[in-house]
């Protein structure tokens, strides 16, 4: 049975946004990937709408929120009719919010996409105002949520709004969908730039406060040679004609044009066409930027505001494609557009870098299948409460973008469960290549040891109901190609430590025989981050007693063998052996550092054992 899900969203095409672009695009891919998507939005219906999208009428509109008299009972119906395994809300959008007041709506799993904060404006009061009043069931509808998409790290930092439910956010960033771009349709006469333009720039959007059109139109008005074209219709219409003329020196054709609205056939020739693509943004309300992911299809540099808590930034730096500047800066900006304009291999490079980043990072297929694992979590049919499952594969990491996308596509051949990448601030590629090699990423805001990481995911492991994990650090290829032979170890034991033969420095292996007399274990590597948990050994391993512990060590073992668990060790080939690279080995004076530590937790638990009951 195919799932079935009802996306709430604001607008949906031909309405033009970003947000309904998106929307479009991942309801399409979905369909295409065999479940069953639903929309219901705004909007009066189209003769050509699909059979899975209802749109409902809006009566008027207050402080840009949209509003529909009816939208309350059309959810109801729509939910009744469908019978979704998942309600995924688009947000901000103040219609998700009748969810609340919907028993049969909150008998379903939600999801919550959050396109951005209602930013607080110091530009337009009224929105603040209209705020106070959409706060409180906004929270209520984050509370209620099981799970909430942000789409890039900055915006989920800097967002106020989220901050009381960072632990059940998980970042996805947005798609683009390539097999749905229209081909470039002809500029009609006038509409694009003139013969003798030097350098040809393009920035589209509604024209309203927050887009910064303002900031641009003063930075190029005083460039010769350069020529900017604004595509987009807004209240703000008015008031930008009479800066450009303004800004124009008197007997001087404007550097500045406001082309109005455009199709998506003209708005992707003007890209086709254009040399550089500026957004100057001055509020987190442009909180990513569909059209940055359109100029990477066009191989177009982009020149971004450098806004605070927006993911533009964080966009362009990770598919490395253009350029960003202070927010409101005039003179940067001039600085930033003349540096383009002189180096054309800068803009070159910068330009080729998009596809690349298209295909690896941000098309829609990669959204598409990061949301739908979260599904298959929350989907009562597909993944009851109380279901047991066996085994997770849980692997710590940071900045392995060279390494990760290997473990976890071997891992899933190797053996048929879950792979949980637990992320310790990464700043390179290694969630994106983990979420597309087919991972669930977590992603803790907080700085932690090896060790805090793999008991993250342990903890995960056991609140998604699974008997077993498998632990491995980042830079385990080898171990990987050894889970087999560590899920084939002693049935009995609920730890079970895999260690390569012959493989020791000879301090390492002088600090084990000493640990072997303190403790009793009869083990040869204590520091093996390899490890099989069984159920009882995850739950020990879970507790405040091992999150005072630096690493899955002699105090683990300690821990386990108090609550009379079994622990066993298995031999792995030594053809798959590696350098021994542990840090607490690199030198004579870390093993006899670490051999103090573990002397004394191994005659703590020796005392410990001596005590009457």
């Amino acid at each position: 049975m195919a799932l079935r899900i009802l996306h709430v969203g604001k607008f949906f095409p031909p309405y033009r946004g970003g947000m309904e672009v998106f929307l479009a695009d991942l309801i399409h891919e979905q369909r295409r990937q065999g479940i069953d998507a639903y929309a219901l939005v705004h909007g009066d219906p189209e003769l050509d709408d699909p059979p899975w999208l209802e749109r409902v009428p809006v009566q008027f509109n207050l402080v840009y929120a949209p509003i529909a008299m009816g939208f309350r009972s059309a959810l109801g119906r729509a939910i009744e009719r469908i019978q979704p395994d998942v309600l995924h809300l688009h947000l901000p959008n103040n219609s998700a919010l009748w969810a609340l007041t919907l028993p049969i709506a909150r008998r379903v799993p939600w999801v919550i996409h959050w396109h951005s904060d209602v930013v607080v404006s110091n530009i337009k009061w009224s929105v603040a105002l209209a705020y106070m009043l959409y706060r409180p069931f906004e929270q209520a509808l984050l509370e209620r949520a099981q799970q909430v998409f942000a789409t890039s790290p900055p915006y989920l930092e800097a967002s106020n709004a989220l901050r009381t439910w960072r632990s059940k956010c998980e970042i996805v960033p947005l798609g683009l969908n390539l097999e749905t771009i229209p081909a470039p349709a002809p500029l009609q006469h006038g509409q694009g730039w003139r013969p003798d333009t030097r350098l040809r720039l393009l920035s589209i959007g509604r024209l309203t406060y927050y887009k910064g059109f303002e900031t641009l139109i003063r930075a190029v008005s005083a460039m010769p040679g350069v020529e900017l074209l604004i595509a987009g219709e807004g209240e703000l219409r008015a008031s930008l004609e009479e800066l450009i003329r303004q800004c124009t020196p008197g007997g001087r054709q404007a550097s500045v044009r406001l082309v109005g609205s455009v199709s998506d056939e003209e708005k992707h020739a003007l890209f086709a066409e254009c040399d550089i693509f500026c957004l100057a943004s001055r509020e987190r309300t442009e909180a990513f930027g569909i059209v940055l992911l359109e100029a990477m299809l066009h191989r177009r540099p982009c020149i971004v505001t450098d806004l605070p808590g927006s993911g533009m930034p964080w966009v362009i730096a990770q598919a490395r494609t253009g350029l960003h500047v202070p927010f409101e800066d005039i003179e940067a900006w001039r600085s930033t557009i003349a540096r383009l304009k002189h180096d054309g291999q800068m803009r070159e490079r910068l330009g080729n870098a998009g596809p690349i980043a298209l295909q690896r990072m941000f098309g829609i297929g990669a959204c598409e299948r990061a949301v739908a694992r979260h599904y298959r979590y929350l989907a009562p049919g597909l993944a009851p409460a109380s279901a047991r499952h066996e085994l997770m594969v849980v692997i710590s990491t940071r900045n392995h973008e060279a390494s990760i996308s290997h473990l976890v596509l071997r891992a899933k051949a190797l053996v048929d469960a879950p792979i949980l990448v637990v992320d310790n601030r990464s700043t390179d590629a290694t969630c994106t290549f983990a979420e597309q090699s087919g991972a669930r990423v977590l992603r803790p805001l907080l700085a932690m040891t090896t060790w805090g990481s793999l008991q993250t995911g342990i903890r995960y492991a056991l609140a998604q109901g699974f008997e077993s994990v498998i632990t491995i650090d980042a830079d385990g290829r080898y171990e990987v190609e050894e889970i087999p032979t560590l899920l084939k170890a002693d049935a009995s034991a609920d730890v079970v430590v895999g260690y390569f033969e012959d493989n020791y420095s000879r301090a390492r292996r002088a600090a084990w025989q000493w640990l072997r007399f303190i403790t009793g274990f009869p083990l040869r590597d204590f520091v093996s981050g390899f490890r099989l948990y069984r159920h009882s050994a995850l739950r020990v391993a879970a507790t405040p007693d091992a999150t005072l512990l630096d690493y899955q060590d002699i105090g683990t073992l300690l821990l386990m063998r108090r609550e009379k668990l079994g622990i066993a060790e298995v031999a792995l080939p030594i053809h798959t052996k590696k350098p021994d690279r542990s840090r607490m080995f690199q030198s004579w004076a870390n093993a006899i550092r670490y051999v103090a530590v573990s002397t004394l937790l191994g005659l703590a638990h020796l005392r410990s054992k001596k005590k009457p009951d």
